[in-house]
Protein backbone atom coordinates (compact mmCIF):
# COMPACT_ATOMS: atom_id res chain seq x y z
CA UNK A 1 0.00 0.00 0.00
CA UNK A 2 1.55 3.21 -0.55
CA UNK A 3 1.26 6.45 1.43
CA UNK A 4 -1.00 8.18 -0.56
CA UNK A 5 -3.42 4.49 -0.55
CA UNK A 6 -2.85 4.22 3.52
CA UNK A 7 -4.04 8.20 3.72
CA UNK A 8 -7.26 7.99 1.37
CA UNK A 9 -8.05 5.25 3.41
CA UNK A 10 -7.42 6.40 7.19
CA UNK A 11 -9.22 9.43 5.60
CA UNK A 12 -12.25 7.39 4.51
CA UNK A 13 -11.97 5.77 8.25
CA UNK A 14 -12.02 9.17 9.99
CA UNK A 15 -15.06 10.48 7.92
CA UNK A 16 -16.94 6.64 9.22
CA UNK A 17 -16.41 7.12 12.58
CA UNK A 18 -17.39 10.63 12.81
CA UNK A 19 -20.29 9.55 10.84
CA UNK A 20 -21.91 6.19 12.60
CA UNK A 21 -20.76 8.61 15.19
CA UNK A 22 -23.57 11.05 14.51
CA UNK A 23 -26.05 8.46 13.08
CA UNK A 24 -25.79 6.99 16.58
CA UNK A 25 -26.44 10.34 18.56
CA UNK A 26 -29.17 10.86 16.46
CA UNK A 27 -30.71 7.47 17.48
CA UNK A 28 -30.72 6.34 14.01
CA UNK A 29 -28.65 3.06 15.08
CA UNK A 30 -28.09 1.46 18.38
CA UNK A 31 -24.99 2.63 20.71
CA UNK A 32 -22.71 -0.46 20.36
CA UNK A 33 -21.54 -0.30 23.78
CA UNK A 34 -24.93 -0.39 25.31
CA UNK A 35 -27.30 -2.02 22.70
CA UNK A 36 -29.47 0.58 23.07
CA UNK A 37 -31.08 3.59 20.92
CA UNK A 38 -29.86 6.93 22.44
CA UNK A 39 -30.34 10.52 21.20
CA UNK A 40 -28.64 13.14 21.73
CA UNK A 41 -28.65 15.78 18.84
CA UNK A 42 -26.46 18.15 20.59
CA UNK A 43 -23.81 15.40 19.95
CA UNK A 44 -25.16 14.82 16.41
CA UNK A 45 -24.54 18.78 15.23
CA UNK A 46 -20.54 18.35 17.40
CA UNK A 47 -20.16 15.57 14.74
CA UNK A 48 -21.99 16.88 12.04
CA UNK A 49 -19.60 20.29 12.78
CA UNK A 50 -16.29 18.28 13.02
CA UNK A 51 -17.20 17.17 9.38
CA UNK A 52 -17.32 20.06 8.20
CA UNK A 53 -14.48 21.60 10.07
CA UNK A 54 -12.44 18.85 8.21
CA UNK A 55 -13.67 20.36 4.75
CA UNK A 56 -12.61 23.31 5.58
CA UNK A 57 -9.59 22.64 6.98
CA UNK A 58 -8.21 19.83 4.03
CA UNK A 59 -9.72 22.05 1.19
CA UNK A 60 -6.92 21.61 -2.11
CA UNK A 61 -5.65 18.37 -0.23
CA UNK A 62 -8.07 15.80 -1.01
CA UNK A 63 -8.44 14.07 -4.60
CA UNK A 64 -11.55 14.16 -6.50
CA UNK A 65 -13.04 10.86 -4.63
CA UNK A 66 -12.02 12.11 -1.05
CA UNK A 67 -14.15 15.17 -1.38
CA UNK A 68 -17.37 13.46 -2.82
CA UNK A 69 -17.54 10.64 -0.54
CA UNK A 70 -17.00 13.74 2.52
CA UNK A 71 -19.67 15.59 0.50
CA UNK A 72 -22.12 12.69 0.89
CA UNK A 73 -21.30 11.43 3.86
CA UNK A 74 -21.98 15.07 4.99
CA UNK A 75 -25.46 15.97 3.16
CA UNK A 76 -26.73 12.60 4.38
CA UNK A 77 -26.13 13.75 8.21
CA UNK A 78 -27.76 16.99 7.95
CA UNK A 79 -30.72 15.65 6.27
CA UNK A 80 -31.02 13.02 8.68
CA UNK A 81 -30.15 15.84 11.16
CA UNK A 82 -32.62 18.36 9.86
CA UNK A 83 -35.30 15.06 10.08
CA UNK A 84 -34.78 14.64 13.39
CA UNK A 85 -35.13 18.09 14.35
CA UNK A 86 -38.76 17.83 12.50
CA UNK A 87 -39.24 15.42 14.89
CA UNK A 88 -38.55 17.06 18.00
CA UNK A 89 -40.72 20.05 16.66
CA UNK A 90 -43.09 17.50 15.80
CA UNK A 91 -43.73 16.33 19.31
CA UNK A 92 -43.51 19.82 20.77
CA UNK A 93 -46.26 20.73 18.72
CA UNK A 94 -48.38 17.58 19.65
CA UNK A 95 -48.15 18.17 23.21
CA UNK A 96 -49.18 21.51 23.28
CA UNK A 97 -52.59 20.71 21.18
CA UNK A 98 -52.90 18.16 23.78
CA UNK A 99 -55.22 18.74 26.68
CA UNK A 100 -54.24 19.37 29.91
Amino acid sequence: MTPDEKDTALFTGLVLTFQAAAMQYMGKIKNPATDNIERNLEQAQAMIDMLDMLVRKTKGNTNEDEKRFLSSALQELKLNYVDEQAKDQSKTSDEKKEPS
